[in-house]
């Protein structure tokens, strides 16, 4: 009896095996079909094939055993069961007719229904009605974006958001902080125009995935996808200075991998000295970039996808006297002139593996290195910066809850040294700068539905730890509510901190004749952000009119701010820690129109009550226009052979720094003037050309001679940073685009 019960144990799992069929699912290359429909003919019995393409299938109480395989595209195929327990489907692709492509113009802007951040995402429609030549000059169209000069000489730049220094919001390229640091002054003009697909922009405290900075905002660059954009495109640029841009990328696919290939010149302009000041109007710019984008798969499908991304760009900018020659006069105490010469190499991954719908694993890494050797007059400023961020998150899609967690590591490592060629300035801050952070962190967000997904709330935490100062604590709540269909108000509140990398990121401190005064050790700058916006959409039946009506309010209180002081001497730059009170009071309200879908209208307004307090005295911080109106026009007729666009910029008066206490002739009003830019550009599409012309400043408004002590640039009162408009005036310029769509 025993060995009969041996026995049976024996064949019982064979028996077991033999109720159920293995398979796979291939096409006609070998490779898996995901997702494959298998089951048995006359019957609903049946699966799906997983990852590999495999599937296993039960023969229990099936008569007719015959299985029938069948997947999108392909065609059926059915095998007999006889007594195989493995079968292999391998199904032929079908000759399907040549697709239907509707094709539709994307708005400029648009602002999401769906998502609980308001985010105002402005598309390569409305990139196309500017030269956006770079980065910094993609946001001429926009009003909740501010390019602001940091240095007249060099033409560096910063994004403001809510009247705050750029530094306060968060610059990411492709989701990952590549701005930082050494990379802030020059970063964003190294990003090309041709390169950038969407540009993603959100005000106020936002979510803590990215990080804990985003004190004013954030702006979120996502460059073309490989595997989307045009096979070829081909972008020559020239404008009156004759300064030249030439653009040349180059896509293609093969398989489940695509790439991107993007080259990026430019070379500099003729001298300019309108002003008579002999320093040049326009600094002289040298830049050349490569980048190379790889895509695998796609992240809305089960198993592996992945996006690595190369880049390197050298850079050279030459500002400063007219007869400033960079390569003899360097350092010179005679011949006033700076030069900067920057080289990057970069590279980041985002590589994720999605489990199923429910189940999602994401990687991000990214790392540069940014060598920097430059002269500001008497002033040798040399950086090196090494950058490491690196992200695993995990995410959940559960009932009416997206949950996404994980870990965060942060390391950067600056050198900075400072010497000078001068004896005769009393400047005091030459000598070498370490700083070397290194922050683990946590974070968790979940987004929560309620009401048939009327309220969305995003709740959020996140905790780092920083090498130097210590545990800090990152949260944020965000509430979205659906009023209507197209009525929507958002509210969010949280704080947010960051560290100050004082020289890379206040570039023109090292410009002028100032000295530099350490008056303590500085510490974190922190700061509660709060904020309140209503989104109001419409439409005719005809759809004849569309647009929206948009209203925001944002409040940033900072706990400890970082402000360099220009006030109390004018010869010093004092840098303190500031507890006291330092207030940003943001309003904006915008009115898009589009009429008969030709015409677009824009109108915004902005208000900014940019401030802190020194005793019971309110102080305006300088270069911030209380009221700001925007207002832009296109036209497009509905063939769309050519579109016409005009932007107008009125800015209101500035608060300047206190120049009382110089000579007279070295001092400068407390207030700028107002003015209006006006610029315009004209777009005329052949089938694979377009070619464009424009004017920026067509009333040629400049401030004249911006530089205090221009006659002496080495005397006490030399300074750069009174610039409160533009400086080279009228801009006119022409070029031509060349597109092959993608196969």
């Amino acid at each position: 009896m025993k060995k009969y019960i041996f026995i049976v144990g024996l064949l019982f799992p064979f028996s077991i095996s033999a109720q159920n069929i293995l398979g796979k699912v291939t096409n006609d290359k070998k490779e898996p079909l995901i997702g494959a429909s298998v089951h048995w003919i006359g019957t609903t019995i049946g699966v799906t094939t997983g990852n590999k393409g495999e599937f296993e299938i039960s023969v229990k109480d099936i008569s007719n055993k015959k299985l029938i395989a069948s997947y999108v595209g392909h065609s059926s195929d059915t095998i007999e069961i006889i007594s195989q327990t493995f079968v292999e489907f391998r199904l032929q692709e079908t000759k399907t007719l040549n697709e239907v492509v509707v094709q539709g113009q994307r708005d400029g802007v648009i602002i999401s229904d769906i998502k609980p951040i308001k985010t105002e995402q402005i598309t390569q429609t409305e990139l196309g009605k500017a030269a956006c030549c770079d980065l910094a000059g993609c946001f001429e169209t926009q009003t909740t974006v501010q390019p602001q000069t940091t240095n007249v000489i060099t033409n560096s730049k910063e994004l403001r958001i809510l009247g705050l220094s750029g530094v306060y919001n968060q610059v990411l390229i492709d989701g990952f902080p590549l701005i930082q640091g050494l990379s802030y002054t020059y970063g964003i003009s190294s990003i090309p125009g041709t390169l950038v697909d969407n540009i993603y922009v959100s005000k106020g405290a936002n979510s803590v995935l990215q990080g804990y900075e985003s004190i004013s905002g954030q702006i979120n660059v996502e460059t073309k996808e490989p595997d989307k954009t045009d096979r070829l495109l081909l972008n020559a640029y020239m404008n009156n200075f004759w300064e030249k841009h030439f653009n040349a990328n180059y896509a293609f696919k093969q398989g489940k991998w695509s790439n991107l290939t993007a080259f990026h010149t430019v070379q500099p302009a003729s001298k300019i000295d309108r002003d008579k000041d002999n320093f040049l109007d326009l600094p002289l710019l040298t830049r050349y970039m490569i980048s190379n984008k790889w895509k695998y798969g796609n992240e809305k499908d089960w198993g592996w996808n992945s996006r690595i991304g190369l880049r390197f760009f050298n850079e050279q900018r030459i500002g400063g006297q007219t007869f400033f020659n960079a390569e003899s006069d360097k350092g010179s105490t005679s011949i006033y002139g700076q030069s900067v010469n920057i080289n990057q190499p970069e590279i980041w991954t985002k590589t994720a593996y999605r489990v199923n719908d429910k189940h999602n694993i994401v990687l991000f890494a990214s790392a540069f290195h940014q060598q920097q050797n430059s002269f500001f007059g008497t002033v040798k400023y040399n950086a090196q910066q090494t950058n490491f961020y690196g992200n695993i998150q995990y995410e959940l899609n559960y009932a009416k809850h997206d949950l996404k967690t994980g870990i965060s590591y942060r390391h950067l490592n600056l050198n900075e040294d400072i010497a000078f060629t001068d004896t005769f300035l009393l400047r005091t801050y030459a000598g070498n700068y370490q700083r070397l952070e290194n922050i683990p962190g946590l974070f968790a967000e979940n987004t929560m539905r309620f009401f048939n997904n009327k309220l969305t709330w995003i709740a959020g935490v996140r905790g780092d730890l920083h090498n130097q100062f210590g545990f800090q604590f990152t949260p944020r709540t965000l509430l979205k509510y659906d009023i209507a269909p197209k009525t929507i108000v958002r509210a969010n509140v949280g704080t947010g901190w960051r560290t100050a990398n004082l020289f890379s990121e206040n570039i023109g401190l090292l410009v002028s004749s100032r000295d530099i005064i350490f008056a303590e050790q500085l510490q974190p700058e922190k700061a509660v952000n709060f904020g309140v916006n209503l989104t109001q959409k419409f439409e005719t039946k005809d759809n004849n009119l569309s647009g929206y009506f948009s209203a925001d309010f944002y409040r940033t209180d900072f706990q400890n701010q970082i402000f360099p002081d220009y006030d109390t001497d004018p010869t010093k730059a004092i840098i303190k820690n500031f507890t006291g009170i330092s207030v940003s009071n943001g309003f904006q309200a915008e009115l898009y129109l589009k009429i008969y879908r030709r015409f677009e209208l824009k109108t915004g307004y902005n208000f900014l009550d940019v401030y802190r307090k020194i005793g019971e005295t309110k102080q305006l911080l300088p270069f911030n226009p209380m009221h700001k109106v925007l207002t832009t026009f296109s036209y497009k007729p509905l063939t769309n052979k050519f579109h016409f666009d005009l932007n107008v910029h009125w800015y209101g008066e500035q608060r300047l720094p206190d120049t009382k206490s110089n000579p007279t002739e070295f001092q400068r009003p407390d207030f700028s003037q107002p003015y209006t830019i006006l610029n315009a550009q004209f777009t005329y599409n052949f089938k694979k050309f377009e070619v464009y012309a424009g004017c920026e400043n067509i009333f040629d408004f400049r401030q004249k001679q911006p530089i205090i002590s221009w006659q002496n640039p080495f005397s006490p009162y030399f300074d750069t940073s009174s610039v409160w408009g533009p400086t080279r005036g009228r801009e006119i310029y022409v070029g031509v685009r060349f597109k092959l769509k993608k196969e």
